[in-house]
């Protein structure tokens, strides 16, 4: 199968998740965005669309596609391609949901704002700590996953924690992991631990100053979205518990109702993010002059600097030295800890995983426990 075919596929498949009203035609928004492109909204409906019946009209309808794909991209500052991934993020959070495009339904009486939305990062901006991390530990405990498997998380989540600043390769490995651990499980299953473990160790540690931010949109009347790294059906029970429009995050592959260990579309991580944002602001018609982000890494400053308003979030060092350049608001909810007392606390618990592997479930335990106590 040619990339053409699948861009043009993806198009299609784009515009069916669309035409059930739940949020305008890619197409329709494309003939509105200015008025140098208004013929293209034509053009689409009799190339792209029309039936295919023979290999040349194929082509012809892929290579239609993955302009237009082109020319939405250049309306968010992304690639055709990358909208195209962003799009199966999308499709495959909706997937995740039922099929539903939102989570909890906007509050009775208040006037809905459609063109403006907040998108909130999770893992440190409205949770405390590693959700996949706080997640595995739930695991753990019901015998899911053994502790040695948590070495390499443990030791990401360390490094950060002193070094104050993820490292991109650290997030995209230890998601892989993290997919590679849920292989084999059951769907539905996992949804229901991942319910269970949110109010045991996740709900008590949502910060509440974020969680007043994200109130303060729902009551205007827009949407708030999640958009993290997570695996999509984690951060949608986070988001559905919190009263929240709906979570994109990092889509893992189902098969007969188990998933596969393998990936769909990006990991939300950094540039992933953007993209998805992207695509749904695409799919719903949103102004990305009247939207907000809000992250607390330098990671995510491709998706914070592509909204009218971004605020960083018990930022890393890196993001809080941009946003203090760009002029952006800063809140940091986090509570004040001495960063001697802090970094030799972190110093010891390294001590201890640079030991066997057999360790690890000493290193969890208090790194757990550390993690507990700030």
């Amino acid at each position: 199968m040619s990339v053409a075919y699948t861009v043009e596929r993806d198009f299609r498949a784009v515009s069916e998740f669309s035409a059930d009203n739940r949020s305008p035609f890619p197409i329709d928004m494309l003939g509105d965005l200015a008025s140098s492109q208004g013929n293209v909204r034509n053009f689409l409906e009799q190339v792209v669309l029309a039936p295919l019946n023979d290999e040349a009209q194929e082509e012809a309808g892929a290579a239609a596609a993955a302009n237009a794909l082109e020319a939405l991209g250049e309306v968010y500052d992304v690639g055709g391609e990358e909208l195209a991934t962003g799009f199966r993020s999308v499709a495959g959070a909706e997937d995740a949901a039922g099929g539903a495009r939102v989570l909890s339904q906007p509050i009775p009486g208040v006037e809905r704002d459609q063109g403006a939305a907040a998108f909130f990062d999770v893992d440190n901006t409205l949770v405390q700590g590693a959700s996949i991390f706080l997640f595995a530990m739930g695991l753990v405990e019901r015998g899911f996953i053994k502790k040695r498997d948590l070495a390499g998380m443990i030791w990401k989540q360390l490094k950060f924690r002193i070094s104050g600043a993820e490292n991109a390769a650290d997030v995209a490995k230890a998601r892989e992991q993290a997919l590679e651990f849920f292989a084999g499980h059951d769907v539905n299953e996992m949804v229901k631990l991942g319910e269970e473990i949110f109010e045991e160790k996740i709900s008590d540690r949502v910060y509440q100053g974020t969680r007043d931010l994200a109130e303060l949109h729902i009551q205007a009347g827009q949407e708030v979205w999640l958009v993290t790294a997570t695996p999509v059906q984690l951060a949608q029970v986070i988001a559905k518990h919190i009263g929240l429009t709906g979570a994109l995050g990092t889509v893992a592959e189902v098969k007969d109702g188990k998933f596969t260990g393998r990936l769909v579309g990006d990991i939300l991580h950094g540039p992933g993010k953007k993209h998805a944002v992207a695509a749904l602001a695409a799919s719903s018609g949103l102004d990305m002059s009247r939207c907000t982000a809000y992250s607390d890494s330098a990671n995510d400053i491709p998706m914070l600097s592509m909204v009218g308003t971004a605020v960083a979030i018990n930022p890393d060092r890196k993001l809080r030295n941009y946003a203090q350049k760009m002029g952006w608001t800063i809140y940091d909810y986090r509570h004040f800890r001495s960063a001697t007392f802090a970094t030799m606390r972190w110093l010891s618990i390294g001590a201890l995983l640079a030991g066997a592997v057999g360790g690890a479930g000493l290193v969890g335990k208090r790194l757990w426990d550390a993690n507990k106590e700030s």
